[in-house]
């Protein structure tokens, strides 16, 4: 292998961008766009909160199934060519969503996407990205995790102008975001994307290459076993404690503009806001929380950052003399979306790091796909059980109250994960 030439850009700063840019758009349009849509889907197909968070609930649940395999894809033929399988089948998806014309079609719509982010999602940039980082890998997951809430702050805002006007509404919305999605994911996934930085006669980081150094094989990877990953209690405590974050997560992601529109009294216009500030501070806190990982250990800044969303769920809530009911305050809501979005934030970046750091790279691919399989369904019940209790009871105190229970008892998983001794 020669050595690299003197003032070569390093091009895994290309492959992050556009990592970054495909996760933005993957995300921020399968799961935040649609749920912010959800009350238009209530208006459009007479349907009522529980049948319309089944869109968003059946993907989870169906990546809750496919994640272990997309796990074991990756590992055997690499990131790339699986993200790429991905992304196709979520332009297919995307461009179709504007037509759907009842509930189920919607449904099906979601099935397919499900495939979609479980084999072009966070798992496969993940993967991805670690094989052109090491010392930087922190940085860049932390910005890839940040680019979904990023998503979530920008896409609703930008097609809220289409949404709300009564001669467009949301399939013109979802039609030009469909066509963003096929010029700025779909084309640069195919254009750009290198699977190791040996292919280009690179090294990890931008490092230089000797010229005396043999070929490095990236299979060969440092780290914990997948049978000792398996068998550790961290594996399990981690999993348990993100599929209770991800319940919590998407229970009031899903259900949020709902709440702020028919409960709280907002305007369609200002519950989008509220409900893109979430994301806003989840950037702030993916930033906030990366940067004070790379001082302390991980899993002490997890403890903080769901500490941090307990405390937001918490805030939803107001006592009127010995009543306790759900806040209509704009104040206090507005302090909700702070408070959660930075816990949520944080949790988000940290799920994944604090996983790279307890099992290292050699089976990254299958613990990551058990993990985001518990994560899948954590987030499939927490869409699913909201929506349905807002529908049965009326009211969401019921639901959100649960929400409250499931973020505690994710903190208390998190308190218990503890270092695995990596091996090579």
């Amino acid at each position: 292998m020669t050595s690299e030439p003197a003032g070569r850009r390093f091009y895994g700063w290309y492959i992050a961008g556009t990592c970054l840019l495909i996760y933005f758009f993957t995300n921020g349009m399968a799961l935040f766009v649609p749920q912010n849509l959800f009350p238009r889907f209530m208006e459009t197909f007479n349907a009522t909160e529980g049948e319309v968070s089944l869109t968003t609930g059946l993907m989870f649940g169906l990546t809750a199934i496919l994640a272990p395999f997309a796990g074991v894809l990756i590992d055997r033929f690499g990131p790339l060519q699986i993200l790429r399988i991905g992304i196709c089948i979520m332009a297919v998806c995307f461009a179709a969503y504007p037509f759907a014309q009842t509930l189920t079609q919607l449904y099906v719509l979601h099935t397919g996407l499900a495939f979609g982010l479980v084999l072009g999602g966070l798992l496969a940039n993940v993967v991805l990205l670690s094989n052109w980082f090491v010392r930087h890998r922190g940085t860049v997951i932390g910005l890839l995790t940040a680019m979904s809430s990023l998503g979530g702050l920008i896409l609703p805002n930008v097609i809220s102008p289409l949404v709300n006007d009564p001669q467009l509404g949301w399939r013109w919305g979802m039609g030009a975001l469909a066509i963003t999605f096929w010029i700025l994911a779909l084309l640069p996934s195919f254009l750009v994307l290198k699977q190791h930085p040996a292919d280009i006669s690179q090294a990890p980081d931008g490092s230089p290459v000797a010229s005396s150094s043999p070929a490095v094989n990236p299979t060969l990877l440092d780290g914990v076993p997948f049978s000792a990953a398996f068998r550790s209690r961290t594996l399990w405590v981690l999993a348990i404690g993100s599929a209770c974050l991800w319940f919590t997560f998407q229970a009031i992601n899903s259900q949020v503009t709902i709440f702020l529109e028919l409960e709280a009294g907002l305007t369609p216009q200002d519950a989008t806001r509220l409900y893109t500030m979430i994301f806003g501070f989840s950037v702030a806190g993916k930033f906030l929380f990366d940067a004070l990982s790379d001082r302390m250990a991980k899993r002490m800044v997890m403890r903080i950052t769901s500490a941090m969303l307990l405390t937001g769920c918490l805030s939803l809530f107001a006592l009127d003399g010995s009543t306790v009911g759900l806040t209509t305050n704009p104040l206090q809501l507005t302090l909700f979306t702070i408070v959660f979005g930075l816990g949520y934030g944080g949790s988000f970046t940290m799920i994944q790091l604090v996983c790279i750091e307890s099992f290292g790279q050699r089976a990254l691919g299958k613990v990551l796909g058990i993990i985001m399989c518990v994560d899948s369904i954590g987030g499939m019940f927490g869409t699913i059980l909201t929506g349905q209790l807002k529908t049965t009871t009326g009211s969401y105190l019921i639901p959100f109250t649960i929400v409250a229970i499931v973020a505690f008892v994710a903190l208390i998983n998190i308190l218990l994960i503890r270092p695995v001794e990596p091996t090579r």
